[in-house]
């Protein structure tokens, strides 16, 4: 069973390509012209297994906000038709995971329904010069709405004693742990193969 998708959005803003196989090994291809954006959308191919490729043509002129958005929202939609009707699948998925002195949770449930809820500390305003670490909530918004799953991430620790949040390495942590929690869901649960994991008999 091929788990793939490719996804084609073009508006006035952008124009974004992506390719997903979730059975895939790790391997990514990303150019957003955001270079923070780009590596962490790698951590989602690499930590979650899944062979991801995302080109975007923003108006990056203008600011990040329109291609940071559509890129998200092109890369939800793949993992959407990716997942077809869901039979089969763990469905649900978590993580809690370590960077330095940073410690991120995520929980997944692949439900079809869009709920998202982002508990993160007040960041500096920009990691590198043109992400803004206010896009990350939107970012975890725009995925959860494409892909039609509910997503929990809550940053339980972000800072040394008496220090300041690090914003790299708490958004990175959030994707790391992002990442893991889907390879959990997306998994193919070889006790319930070809079944719908809902008493519902749907996603």
């Amino acid at each position: 069973m091929s788990r793939t998708a490719r996804v084609e959005r073009t508006t006035a803003e952008t124009k974004v390509l992506v390719e997903l196989d979730l059975d895939g090994t790790g391997k990514a291809e990303i150019s957003t012209g955001v270079g923070f954006y780009d590596h962490m959308l790698h951590q989602i191919a690499r930590h979650g297994g899944f062979d991801l490729t995302v080109q975007t043509v923003g108006d990056l002129e203008i600011d990040a906000h329109h291609t940071i958005e559509d890129t998200a929202l092109a890369v939800g939609t793949a993992f959407d038709r990716a997942l077809g009707d869901r039979a089969g699948i763990r469905r649900y998925g978590s993580a809690t995971l370590p960077m330095d002195e940073v410690l991120v949770q995520a929980a997944v449930d692949l439900s079809g329904r869009a709920y998202v809820v982002h508990d993160e500390p007040p960041l500096a305003p920009y990691i590198g010069p043109v992400y803004p670490t206010s896009m990350t909530r939107h970012i975890w918004e725009s995925f959860g709405q494409a892909a039609r799953l509910t997503l929990h991430v809550t940053v339980l620790r972000a800072a040394r004693p008496g220090g300041h949040p690090d914003a790299h390495h708490v958004v990175e942590a959030q994707f790391k742990a992002v990442s893991r929690a889907l390879r959990e869901a997306t998994s193919i649960d070889p006790r319930a193969v070809g079944v719908i994991p809902s008493t519902k008999g749907a996603l």
